[in-house]
Parts: structure tokens; sequence; C-alpha cells
């Protein structure tokens, strides 16, 4: 993700390889190639112009410090290392404070609607805010099928409902604002403290489309509304955001898809273009997967200082088991194929590689074609579970025969095979 701004910064900071002072020569060199990655990213014109004036003010500007801290650990600092920090403060600063907050009703059910555009991940989102409420606040969420447009809209949201253990409400044949009405009676009933209204998307704004959300707020009066858009629709994204909170004044907005998006612009634009914040990014199918929105993490990754406390937050989602215990097997050669197994399965919860290793600080360190491929953990899972227990317990067992069973089992070559088993056995029983 985000691939065309990490580039655009990267380069620009190598702008000033070799060079001891700032001038205004060589800071006109950078902001120009800056300028090139962020248009190329589709933030919006404005946006980046306003940005870049005040990266530059701000680096003529400042006294430039050529150390840094005391006593031992005191170092040298560059021109690129102050013009780098420059950029992540003037990045923070246009995508606002972080606000992942939720404005939650007294003595009735708190409500959200959501809205956006067919195909922007919102029917998906719903169920991801509905999980996340569950497990961050113990809520009891019930969700409200309001879209009678889409084919198998309804059904969709069902599905969800029955992996989250959570209701669902749907009236054939009703239309949407009256759905959304008896989904309030229909809460108190059920005892349900969050009303989670999933309203019908359309391929475009149109006035019957935002006259139907209208009366849907007339009625439902919602606490939070939450507009949900595809980062890969760039400024079209940013645009429609502005429609919605013009006629409907949004809480915030969910971006979904920026996994799956190079450029990322929308993310940069959003807050600066509605005013409003980015609360919550949606990563994957995976209903765990929705990230609070954290300037000072995007920023970070934008210029390959990896997020750390992002990378730890996403650990702590999926860990289920003694975080220690692991690492003292692993140091006393005790850690076995089935210990990996169950490693490999809470790192593809946590995401793809690539976003993974994005939110390390170690993007100077990697080749820029190096390729992250997934399907890799996917071809190791299944050699282990070609393996007898006796096998996932004690590498030093594999001889030719049971090299060639498991790749043949998995689908793999025996090469593949014993790459895992030689990497292996140092930890084996």
């Amino acid at each position: 993700m985000l691939d065309i701004l990490s580039d655009g910064f990267r380069v620009a900071r190598e702008k000033f390889t070799g060079k001891a002072t700032l001038t205004e020569e060589n800071i006109n060199e950078a902001i120009g190639e800056i300028r090139k990655s962020l248009l190329e990213a589709d933030v919006e014109y404005g946006v980046a112009k306003d940005f870049l004036t005040k990266v530059k003010t701000e680096v003529l500007g400042r006294t430039v410090q050529v150390k840094a801290g005391s006593g031992a650990q005191r170092v040298r600092v560059t021109p690129a290392d102050h013009f780098v920090q420059i950029c992540k403060e003037e990045l923070e600063a246009l995508m606002g404070e972080p606000d992942a907050s939720i404005r939650f009703a007294v003595n009735r059910p708190t409500t959200i609607m959501m809205v956006g555009l067919q195909g922007s991940g919102k029917t998906t989102t719903t169920g991801k805010i509905a999980n996340y409420l569950m497990t961050k606040f113990n809520r009891k969420p019930m969700l409200v099928a309001a879209d009678i447009y889409r084919p198998a809209a309804v059904e969709q949201l069902k599905v969800l409902g029955k992996k989250l253990g959570v209701p669902v409400f749907h009236v054939e044949g009703a239309k949407p604002q009256e759905i959304c009405e008896k989904a309030l009676q229909k809460a108190f009933e059920l005892n349900c403290d969050v009303v989670l209204l999933d309203t019908a998307g359309r391929l475009t704004i149109d006035s019957e489309l935002m006259q139907e959300l209208d009366d849907i707020k007339a009625l439902a009066k919602p606490d939070n509304i939450f507009f949900v858009c595809d980062a890969m629709m760039g400024q079209d994204a940013v645009t429609t955001a502005k429609s919605f909170n013009d006629r409907l004044d949004i809480s915030g907005v969910v971006m979904t898809k920026l996994d799956g998006d190079t450029r990322g612009g929308a993310a940069l634009s959003i807050r600066r273009v509605t005013g409003k914040p980015l609360k919550f990014l949606g990563m994957g199918e995976d209903l765990a997967r929705l990230e609070e929105f954290r300037p000072e993490g995007l920023a970070s990754r934008i210029l390959g200082m990896g997020d750390v406390v992002g990378l730890m937050e996403d650990f702590e989602r999926v860990h289920t088991g003694d975080k220690e215990a692991d690492m003292v097997k692993m140091l006393d050669g005790q850690f076995t194929f089935k210990d990996f197994y169950s490693q490999l399965s809470m790192i593809q919860k946590m995401g793809s590689l690539k976003d993974i290793m994005a939110k390390l600080p170690i993007q100077g360190m990697l080749p820029k074609e190096v390729n992250l491929d997934d399907r890799e953990l996917i071809k190791i899972k299944a050699m282990i579970d070609s393996m007898t227990e006796e096998e996932r317990l004690n590498p030093s067992v594999f001889g030719e025969s049971r090299v060639r069973r498991i790749a043949k089992g998995s689908g793999t070559k025996t090469s593949d095979v014993n790459d895992v088993i030689s990497v292996s056995k140092p930890c084996g029983k």
C-alpha cells in the first residue's frame, strides 16, 4: 500500500545525499519529487499544493541542529533527517488529530448509520464495526439490512451476523425507511444496545439515493453517520465524501481497501476537504481487520519509518497464547512444527506480509524489488498439514521417503520441503 507516496519521499530524501546544508536549490529538487508522487497518488491538488508550501516554509525557516541527544546517545543529524522530520509533522497535521470516537447514547440503543456508494465495502464494514464494538466495548449490536436494491445484500448481512453471533433485522417487501424504524423498536425487545443501519449504496450519487438517506436520518436520528469509501477511488472518494457530508453531516469516514491501493491519496485529502475525521481503516475481508486510524502511524509508513505501534496492536489482537513461553521455547530449541504452524496462522491473521513488513522500521534495508508473497506461507502450512504427528514434533526423523511423501501431499517440490526442514532442525527436539 502507499507505494507511490513512499517512493516519492524516498527519492526526495536521496536528493540530500552528500549535502552538508539545506539550500533552496536542493529543497526545491526534493519538493519536486514529492509533488510528482502526491499528484500521481491522487492527492487532491489544493491539498497537495498547501502541504508542499508548508513543508518548504518550515524547512527554510527552521534552524538546523547538527546533533541531537546527549552523552552516549548523542547522534549526528543530517539535512535529510531534518527534511523528513518536517514532512512527517506536516503529514500528521494534514490528516488531523486521531479520532476513532463513537458517540454512545444514554438510556437507549446507540444508532450508527452506514452510508456510501455501492462496491465500497459498506456491508462488510458494517460487520467489522459490529465486531469492533463487541470486542472493545462489550456491546450487543444488531445489524439492520436496509439495502433492498442490491442482489444478495440482505443475505450477505445475515451471513456476517451469523459469524458474529448477532441478530440481523429485515422486513421483506418493506421500504428502507420502514425497516430502519421498526429495527429501533426490535432492538429494545432483543436487548441490543447498538443498532447498525446498513443502507443502500448506488453506483453514483443521485437525488433518489440522497432523499432516501435523508428520510432514514429523520426517522432514526442516528448518533453516528459513517461514510464508507474505497481508497482505490482516489479523488473520487474525496469528492463523494464531501457530497455526502454536505447533505448528511457525517460523523466520520471509514476507508476500505487501502491495503490494495498503491496510491493512497484519498487518505491524505479527506480530512482537509470534508472537515471530518478519518476514523477507521478496513483491511481485507476478515471481520477483525479494522484499524483505528492513527495519522502518526500512516505518516511513518509513508516515510519508510514503519509503524511499530500498529504492528504491536495487530499482534495483540491475534495472539492467544503465552508470548513469553513461546519465546523461551524458541531460545531453548524446543520450537516444533506444531508451534511454527500456529505462528504462521497468527501472521496470516495479522494481514498480508507486505502490510506487516511496511510496519517494520526497515524499509531502507529492503530491496525495492523484493517480493513478499503470501502464497509462500500457504505452501509451508500445506507441507506441515501433510506431516505426521511425529514429524511435526521431531524434525530429526525426516528421510528421503518422508520428504517425497510430504512434497506429493502438499503439491510442492522436495527441494521446498528440504528448505523448510533445514531451517527448522535447530529448533526441533
